[in-house]
């Protein structure tokens, strides 16, 4: 069997790899992704996958954008780590789920139902499937985070997101700077943002900055694919995007 794996954390993808050994040493993993651009380009190059295991949050958005780019034609076993009552919507029937961390007992029995479908000649309606699979999923993801406690100075302050320009990560500490350039210090992760905020709404462009639409003023084409982009209200550093993440980017702009 080949097969491609789609996931963006270096030791969970060490895990699968090996779990999948251990379950089947014959398997053969194609090639891997870590972000809906590289996956999408998985999907295009190779054409004979028996499934694909592929993690829903990944760093530069929600797996399931991949749908959006790309047949996929394969069966698709996610792995997540939502709980049971956010997944209602998975149990559709040839496609399947695991919850990290990862049980090699659960990834045998899901391998094993994909093995019993290919030899019994069955042939479900994947696109139909994951159609269902991702209408189930969005009425269930439709909340986002609305506001942030701020604390600033000796007061407490609720500032609603869409007052909020930009994210960015410096000296091991997360700032959000509002429309008015005020800059606050917030108790979250850049990854921990991605999860809560709509991501038609905001979008991580580096390592470094997490922005809301509204703020990209304007978009300028930089060496070796990359973007360069200015910022309102300004920062007086420059603020890239890579090439992996240019072509997401630009897609997304465009959505």
């Amino acid at each position: 069997m080949n097969i491609v794996i789609i996931e963006d954390e270096a030791p969970a993808l060490a895990r699968i790899r090996k779990l999948v050994k251990e379950v089947d040493y014959t398997i053969n993993i194609l090639a891997t992704a870590d972000s809906i651009e590289s996956a999408v380009v998985v999907f295009e190059k190779y054409g004979q996958i028996d499934f694909a295991l592929m993690d829903i949050e990944l760093a530069d958005g929600q797996s399931f954008e991949v749908f959006n780019r790309v047949t996929v034609k394969c069966p698709v076993i996610f792995t997540t780590a939502y709980d049971e009552f956010a997944l209602k919507a998975f149990k559709v029937n040839s496609i399947d789920y695991l919850l990290k961390p990862i049980d090699v007992e659960d990834l045998k029995r899901a391998i094993s139902k994909l093995k019993v479908l290919r030899s019994a000649q069955v042939v479900p309606d994947y696109k139909t499937e994951l159609q269902t699979l991702l209408a189930g999923f969005k009425a269930e993801s439709t909340s986002y985070k609305s506001r942030f406690l701020i604390k600033t100075g000796t007061r407490l302050i609720s500032v609603p997101v869409e007052q909020i320009a930009y994210f960015q990560a410096a000296d091991k500490l997360v700032y959000a700077y509002t429309d008015q350039g005020n800059k606050h210090i917030i108790d979250y992760t850049l990854e921990e943002l991605m999860k809560a905020l709509d991501p038609l709404i905001f979008f991580q462009l580096n390592r470094q900055f997490v922005a809301n639409v509204k703020s990209i003023q304007s978009v300028h084409t930089y060496f070796n694919g990359k973007l360069k982009l200015e910022l309102k209200p300004s920062f007086a550093e420059e603020v890239i995007v890579s090439r992996e993440r240019a072509g997401e980017f630009k897609h997304w702009l465009d959505s």
